[in-house]
């Protein structure tokens, strides 16, 4: 069943407080406040020098005749909603997360480009779910990786829940859909994610620019099997019930692993 996010005067305050929409505090006037952010609010966070620019989605903008991915990489144009949250959250990701965003754009023009656009090629449906429910992981302890392989949920966050705030494992959010489906309390989120061994000191911000390199590079997101599932509900912070031993071993997000599937080993840090 397709997500409806509640409207705006809708939507319980204290989701704002709790993971993963409390690390946007840098766009909490967007957020919180009863009024939706203009176009042109939107625009006036850009560093200067920047060639996109997001632009209301009207009919006009459309009659272009040009792809949602097509007009952004040519033009820089980034059709965009107005007093939508799926594509506020997309606007926050943009300006966040800049490279990671133009890497999956100039990616998916290329192959709208070579196949048209009624058909989708394996790696385009790999940047769509990276796009709308992606997170980059940090892994320190590969022990970590071991439960996650084997789909050991209550491991990985029971047994292993202090890893989550010790800095043994961390999250980035990347998919504007996972901020949008926080906005419903209690609702059970998995991520997509892509894994990079932080075994070296570096910063969340380098592993961020490596998955970037490496999907510009078409290293990464070929194929949609190389994501793997994160349960983020299970992260302690992420939902009021995993607090339980309980939820570990009942919730409906902890799915058993398929056989014959296996994942990808994390990416070295270039």
């Amino acid at each position: 069943m397709r997500y409806v996010a509640p409207a705006r005067e809708e939507v319980d305050p204290t989701v704002f407080t709790r993971a993963p929409l409390n690390a946007w505090s840098e766009f909490a006037d967007w957020m919180k406040v009863p009024r939706w952010p203009t176009v042109e609010q939107l625009n006036a966070r850009w560093p200067s020098g920047v060639k996109e620019r997001f632009a209301a989605q009207t009919r006009e903008l459309l009659n272009d005749g040009l792809h949602y991915e097509q007009r952004i990489a040519r033009d820089g144009v980034i059709a965009t909603r107005e007093e939508n949250w799926h594509d506020l959250f997309n606007a926050m990701i943009w300006l966040r997360y800049p490279l990671l965003k133009r890497a999956l754009n100039q990616q998916q023009a290329v192959d709208v480009a070579r196949l048209g656009s009624r058909e989708r090629s394996r790696a385009q449906c790999a940047q769509t779910h990276f796009d709308e429910a992606g997170v980059v992981v940090m892994a320190r302890d590969p022990s970590l990786m071991t439960l996650w392989d084997a789909h050991d949920w209550h491991g990985l966050f029971w047994r292993r829940r202090d890893a989550w705030s010790d800095g043994s494992i961390s999250v980035e959010v990347f998919g504007h859909a996972l901020l949008e489906h926080a906005l419903s309390p209690g609702k059970l989120l998995v991520g997509k994610a892509l894994v990079i061994d932080m075994r070296e000191p570096a910063h969340s911000a380098d592993a961020v620019d490596c998955c970037a390199d490496a999907i510009a590079t078409g290293q990464l997101l070929r194929d949609p099997q190389e994501l793997r599932p994160l349960p983020l509900s299970g992260i302690p912070g992420w939902h009021a019930d995993n607090e339980s031993e309980m939820f570990h071993l009942t919730a409906e997000c902890y799915q058993p692993l398929r056989q014959g599937r296996r994942y990808p080993a994390p990416l070295r840090l270039s």
